[in-house]
Protein backbone atom coordinates (compact mmCIF):
# COMPACT_ATOMS: atom_id res chain seq x y z
CA UNK A 1 0.00 0.00 0.00
CA UNK A 2 1.57 3.41 -0.96
CA UNK A 3 1.31 5.99 2.08
CA UNK A 4 -0.61 8.72 0.94
CA UNK A 5 1.20 11.39 2.79
CA UNK A 6 4.43 11.00 0.26
CA UNK A 7 2.14 10.74 -2.66
CA UNK A 8 0.63 14.04 -1.23
CA UNK A 9 4.40 15.33 -1.34
CA UNK A 10 5.05 13.79 -4.79
CA UNK A 11 2.08 16.16 -5.80
CA UNK A 12 3.06 18.87 -4.54
CA UNK A 13 6.84 18.78 -5.85
CA UNK A 14 4.64 19.15 -9.28
CA UNK A 15 3.15 22.14 -8.40
CA UNK A 16 5.95 24.07 -5.95
CA UNK A 17 8.52 22.85 -8.82
CA UNK A 18 11.17 22.61 -6.18
CA UNK A 19 11.79 20.73 -3.10
CA UNK A 20 12.28 24.08 -1.07
CA UNK A 21 9.25 25.15 -2.19
CA UNK A 22 7.61 21.85 -0.90
CA UNK A 23 9.14 22.45 2.30
CA UNK A 24 7.93 26.05 2.74
CA UNK A 25 3.97 25.14 1.90
CA UNK A 26 3.93 22.31 4.58
CA UNK A 27 6.83 23.55 6.85
CA UNK A 28 8.88 20.46 6.35
CA UNK A 29 12.84 20.77 6.21
CA UNK A 30 14.14 20.28 2.25
CA UNK A 31 15.95 17.48 3.58
CA UNK A 32 13.04 15.84 5.09
CA UNK A 33 10.90 16.14 2.39
CA UNK A 34 14.07 14.56 -0.33
CA UNK A 35 14.06 11.59 2.08
CA UNK A 36 10.54 10.71 2.24
CA UNK A 37 10.32 10.77 -2.05
CA UNK A 38 13.28 8.49 -1.81
CA UNK A 39 11.03 6.10 0.51
CA UNK A 40 8.22 6.28 -1.89
CA UNK A 41 10.61 5.43 -4.70
CA UNK A 42 11.16 2.36 -2.56
CA UNK A 43 7.73 1.77 -2.30
CA UNK A 44 6.80 1.65 -6.13
CA UNK A 45 10.46 0.29 -6.97
CA UNK A 46 10.50 2.80 -10.14
CA UNK A 47 12.37 5.80 -10.54
CA UNK A 48 10.29 8.87 -9.81
CA UNK A 49 12.39 11.90 -9.57
CA UNK A 50 15.64 12.51 -11.96
CA UNK A 51 18.14 15.23 -11.58
CA UNK A 52 18.69 18.10 -14.19
CA UNK A 53 21.19 20.93 -12.95
CA UNK A 54 20.53 21.50 -9.18
CA UNK A 55 16.57 20.85 -9.70
CA UNK A 56 14.48 17.43 -9.83
CA UNK A 57 12.36 16.52 -12.38
CA UNK A 58 9.64 14.12 -12.15
CA UNK A 59 9.60 11.48 -14.27
CA UNK A 60 6.91 9.38 -16.65
CA UNK A 61 6.47 7.27 -13.80
CA UNK A 62 5.77 10.43 -11.07
CA UNK A 63 3.80 12.02 -13.35
CA UNK A 64 1.49 9.33 -13.74
CA UNK A 65 1.28 9.20 -9.67
CA UNK A 66 0.46 12.33 -9.27
CA UNK A 67 -2.74 11.84 -11.17
CA UNK A 68 -3.27 9.08 -9.12
CA UNK A 69 -2.65 10.98 -5.84
CA UNK A 70 -4.97 13.88 -6.77
CA UNK A 71 -7.74 12.06 -7.14
CA UNK A 72 -6.87 10.04 -3.61
CA UNK A 73 -6.87 13.28 -2.01
CA UNK A 74 -10.08 14.50 -3.96
CA UNK A 75 -11.81 11.38 -2.14
CA UNK A 76 -10.10 11.80 1.18
CA UNK A 77 -11.55 15.77 0.88
CA UNK A 78 -15.16 14.29 -0.69
CA UNK A 79 -14.84 11.97 2.85
CA UNK A 80 -14.42 14.45 5.24
CA UNK A 81 -17.24 16.27 4.03
CA UNK A 82 -19.71 13.60 4.31
CA UNK A 83 -18.34 13.07 7.53
CA UNK A 84 -18.79 16.58 8.75
CA UNK A 85 -22.36 16.68 7.53
CA UNK A 86 -23.40 13.42 9.00
CA UNK A 87 -23.00 15.34 12.67
CA UNK A 88 -25.46 17.58 13.66
CA UNK A 89 -23.43 20.12 14.62
CA UNK A 90 -21.29 22.34 12.23
CA UNK A 91 -17.79 22.61 13.17
CA UNK A 92 -14.32 22.85 11.70
CA UNK A 93 -11.71 25.38 9.69
CA UNK A 94 -12.56 27.62 6.54
CA UNK A 95 -9.29 29.10 4.90
CA UNK A 96 -10.11 31.27 2.99
CA UNK A 97 -7.88 34.05 0.65
CA UNK A 98 -10.00 37.46 0.25
CA UNK A 99 -8.94 40.38 -2.01
CA UNK A 100 -8.90 44.00 -0.36
CA UNK A 101 -12.51 45.76 -1.35
CA UNK A 102 -14.14 42.56 -0.60
CA UNK A 103 -12.28 41.32 2.68
CA UNK A 104 -13.50 45.58 3.74
CA UNK A 105 -16.81 45.38 2.15
CA UNK A 106 -18.58 41.21 2.69
CA UNK A 107 -16.02 39.84 5.64
CA UNK A 108 -17.17 41.92 8.31
CA UNK A 109 -20.86 41.21 8.38
CA UNK A 110 -20.59 37.18 7.23
CA UNK A 111 -17.76 36.59 10.12
CA UNK A 112 -20.18 38.37 12.47
CA UNK A 113 -22.90 36.36 11.13
CA UNK A 114 -20.45 33.09 11.44
CA UNK A 115 -20.02 34.48 15.14
CA UNK A 116 -23.53 34.24 15.79
CA UNK A 117 -24.82 30.97 14.23
CA UNK A 118 -22.03 28.43 14.11
CA UNK A 119 -19.49 29.48 16.88
CA UNK A 120 -17.78 26.25 16.60
CA UNK A 121 -16.59 27.30 12.93
CA UNK A 122 -13.22 29.02 12.73
CA UNK A 123 -12.58 31.23 9.46
CA UNK A 124 -9.14 31.83 8.93
CA UNK A 125 -8.51 34.91 6.82
CA UNK A 126 -5.48 36.13 4.17
CA UNK A 127 -5.76 38.72 1.91
CA UNK A 128 -4.27 37.51 -1.80
CA UNK A 129 -4.51 38.93 -4.87
CA UNK A 130 -7.38 36.98 -7.25
CA UNK A 131 -5.18 35.39 -10.07
CA UNK A 132 -2.84 34.23 -7.34
CA UNK A 133 -5.65 32.79 -4.63
CA UNK A 134 -7.54 30.81 -7.11
CA UNK A 135 -4.33 29.42 -8.45
CA UNK A 136 -3.98 28.59 -4.26
CA UNK A 137 -7.24 27.42 -3.71
CA UNK A 138 -6.81 24.80 -6.41
CA UNK A 139 -3.20 23.77 -5.38
CA UNK A 140 -5.11 23.29 -1.28
CA UNK A 141 -3.52 26.27 0.22
CA UNK A 142 -7.16 27.44 1.16
CA UNK A 143 -10.41 26.31 1.13
CA UNK A 144 -12.34 29.44 -0.20
CA UNK A 145 -11.37 32.25 -2.32
CA UNK A 146 -13.22 35.13 -3.26
CA UNK A 147 -12.32 36.58 -6.39
CA UNK A 148 -13.19 39.18 -9.24
CA UNK A 149 -13.65 39.38 -12.56
CA UNK A 150 -13.77 42.64 -14.84
CA UNK A 151 -15.40 43.03 -17.87
CA UNK A 152 -13.59 40.93 -21.18
CA UNK A 153 -10.54 40.53 -18.81
CA UNK A 154 -11.87 36.51 -17.89
CA UNK A 155 -10.60 35.40 -14.23
CA UNK A 156 -7.93 32.40 -14.25
CA UNK A 157 -10.05 29.13 -14.66
CA UNK A 158 -8.90 25.98 -12.65
CA UNK A 159 -11.19 22.71 -13.48
CA UNK A 160 -11.04 21.27 -10.10
CA UNK A 161 -13.18 24.74 -8.92
CA UNK A 162 -16.63 25.68 -9.15
CA UNK A 163 -17.39 29.08 -9.12
CA UNK A 164 -20.71 30.73 -7.42
CA UNK A 165 -21.34 34.90 -8.10
CA UNK A 166 -21.52 36.70 -5.15
CA UNK A 167 -22.65 40.22 -6.38
CA UNK A 168 -21.34 42.59 -9.27
CA UNK A 169 -20.54 46.51 -8.77
CA UNK A 170 -20.15 49.51 -11.13
CA UNK A 171 -17.31 50.96 -12.39
CA UNK A 172 -16.43 54.42 -12.51
CA UNK A 173 -13.99 57.07 -12.94
CA UNK A 174 -13.05 59.04 -9.46
CA UNK A 175 -11.97 62.44 -9.77
CA UNK A 176 -10.79 64.91 -7.22
CA UNK A 177 -13.25 66.91 -5.55
CA UNK A 178 -13.96 70.20 -7.79
CA UNK A 179 -12.25 72.14 -5.29
CA UNK A 180 -9.02 70.45 -5.81
CA UNK A 181 -9.30 69.58 -9.68
CA UNK A 182 -6.43 70.62 -12.30
CA UNK A 183 -9.14 71.24 -14.93
CA UNK A 184 -12.52 70.01 -15.19
CA UNK A 185 -12.90 66.20 -15.86
CA UNK A 186 -16.14 64.89 -17.38
CA UNK A 187 -15.09 61.94 -18.61
CA UNK A 188 -12.35 59.35 -19.34
CA UNK A 189 -10.58 61.63 -22.27
CA UNK A 190 -11.16 64.81 -20.15
CA UNK A 191 -8.35 62.62 -17.81
CA UNK A 192 -5.47 61.84 -20.43
CA UNK A 193 -3.15 64.54 -19.32
CA UNK A 194 -3.60 64.08 -15.68
CA UNK A 195 -1.39 61.52 -13.03
CA UNK A 196 -3.46 58.44 -12.32
CA UNK A 197 -2.96 55.47 -9.56
CA UNK A 198 -3.56 51.70 -10.28
CA UNK A 199 -2.49 48.71 -9.33
CA UNK A 200 1.08 46.91 -10.04
CA UNK A 201 0.98 45.31 -13.40
CA UNK A 202 -0.23 42.20 -13.44
CA UNK A 203 -3.36 42.80 -11.43
CA UNK A 204 -6.38 42.64 -14.06
CA UNK A 205 -8.00 45.71 -12.67
CA UNK A 206 -4.49 47.56 -14.12
CA UNK A 207 -4.97 45.78 -17.32
CA UNK A 208 -8.86 46.66 -17.64
CA UNK A 209 -8.14 50.47 -16.36
CA UNK A 210 -4.91 50.42 -18.83
CA UNK A 211 -7.57 49.50 -22.22
CA UNK A 212 -10.41 51.61 -20.78
CA UNK A 213 -8.22 54.42 -21.51
CA UNK A 214 -6.46 53.13 -24.40
CA UNK A 215 -9.76 52.80 -25.89
CA UNK A 216 -10.49 56.50 -25.25
CA UNK A 217 -7.51 57.40 -27.30
CA UNK A 218 -4.61 57.90 -25.23
CA UNK A 219 -2.38 56.26 -22.92
CA UNK A 220 -2.18 56.72 -18.62
CA UNK A 221 0.36 58.58 -17.05
CA UNK A 222 0.44 56.17 -13.95
CA UNK A 223 2.37 57.67 -11.49
CA UNK A 224 1.38 56.36 -8.78
CA UNK A 225 1.25 52.08 -8.21
CA UNK A 226 -0.45 50.52 -4.84
CA UNK A 227 -2.27 47.30 -4.38
CA UNK A 228 -3.96 49.60 -1.84
CA UNK A 229 -7.28 50.83 -2.69
CA UNK A 230 -7.43 52.95 0.41
CA UNK A 231 -4.19 54.70 -0.60
CA UNK A 232 -5.80 55.48 -3.91
CA UNK A 233 -8.84 57.21 -2.51
CA UNK A 234 -6.45 59.45 -0.11
CA UNK A 235 -4.48 59.97 -3.40
CA UNK A 236 -7.76 60.81 -5.37
CA UNK A 237 -9.43 62.95 -2.83
CA UNK A 238 -6.48 64.99 -2.06
CA UNK A 239 -6.17 66.30 -5.79
CA UNK A 240 -3.39 63.90 -6.76
CA UNK A 241 -4.83 61.39 -9.02
CA UNK A 242 -7.60 60.08 -10.77
CA UNK A 243 -8.39 56.21 -10.92
CA UNK A 244 -11.03 53.47 -12.29
CA UNK A 245 -12.72 52.59 -9.30
CA UNK A 246 -15.23 49.56 -8.19
CA UNK A 247 -18.28 50.78 -5.92
CA UNK A 248 -17.76 48.52 -3.39
CA UNK A 249 -14.75 50.24 -2.10
CA UNK A 250 -16.98 53.28 -0.78
CA UNK A 251 -18.62 50.37 1.46
CA UNK A 252 -19.04 52.18 4.84
CA UNK A 253 -17.27 55.09 4.14
CA UNK A 254 -18.07 58.52 2.40
CA UNK A 255 -15.74 60.29 0.17
CA UNK A 256 -15.49 63.60 -1.39
CA UNK A 257 -14.39 62.30 -5.14
CA UNK A 258 -16.62 63.04 -7.94
CA UNK A 259 -17.66 59.35 -9.62
CA UNK A 260 -18.48 59.41 -13.12
CA UNK A 261 -20.20 56.67 -15.17
CA UNK A 262 -18.39 55.37 -17.55
CA UNK A 263 -19.50 54.34 -21.47
CA UNK A 264 -21.46 51.04 -21.65
CA UNK A 265 -21.63 51.37 -17.53
CA UNK A 266 -18.94 47.84 -17.35
CA UNK A 267 -19.61 46.45 -14.10
CA UNK A 268 -17.06 43.47 -12.14
CA UNK A 269 -18.52 40.26 -10.74
CA UNK A 270 -17.15 38.61 -7.58
CA UNK A 271 -17.04 35.48 -7.04
CA UNK A 272 -16.46 32.72 -4.75
CA UNK A 273 -14.60 29.41 -5.32
CA UNK A 274 -14.18 26.52 -3.98
CA UNK A 275 -13.00 23.08 -4.50
CA UNK A 276 -15.78 20.65 -6.11
CA UNK A 277 -14.52 17.80 -4.01
CA UNK A 278 -14.61 19.82 -0.64
CA UNK A 279 -17.72 22.04 -1.68
CA UNK A 280 -20.22 20.09 0.12
CA UNK A 281 -18.70 20.38 3.90
CA UNK A 282 -20.91 21.64 6.48
CA UNK A 283 -18.72 24.97 7.51
CA UNK A 284 -17.80 25.74 4.19
CA UNK A 285 -21.05 25.74 3.19
CA UNK A 286 -22.45 27.98 5.73
CA UNK A 287 -19.54 30.20 5.41
CA UNK A 288 -20.39 30.39 1.40
CA UNK A 289 -23.34 31.12 2.61
CA UNK A 290 -22.83 33.78 5.01
CA UNK A 291 -21.00 35.92 2.54
CA UNK A 292 -23.65 35.52 -0.19
CA UNK A 293 -25.90 37.12 2.70
CA UNK A 294 -23.95 39.75 3.49
CA UNK A 295 -23.68 40.77 -0.56
CA UNK A 296 -26.90 40.79 -0.92
CA UNK A 297 -27.57 42.68 1.86
CA UNK A 298 -25.15 45.19 0.55
CA UNK A 299 -26.90 45.27 -2.91
CA UNK A 300 -30.21 45.88 -1.28
CA UNK A 301 -28.45 49.24 0.92
CA UNK A 302 -27.14 50.29 -2.73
Amino acid sequence: MLDVRRLRLLRELKIRGTLAGVAEALNFSASSVSQQLTLLEKETGVELLRKVGRRVQLTAEAELLVEHATRVLDILEQAEADLGASSTAVAGIVRVAVFQSAALALMPAALTAMRAGYPAVRVEMIQREPETALYETWARDFDMVVAEQYPAHAAPRHPDLDRRTLTTDALRLACPPEAAEVHPVLSVQDAHDLPWVMEPPGAASRHWAEQVCRQAGFEPDVRYQTADLQAQIRLIESGNAVALMPDLVWTGRGTTCRLLELPGAPRRTIFTSVRRSGARHPAVQVFREALEAAAAELATAV
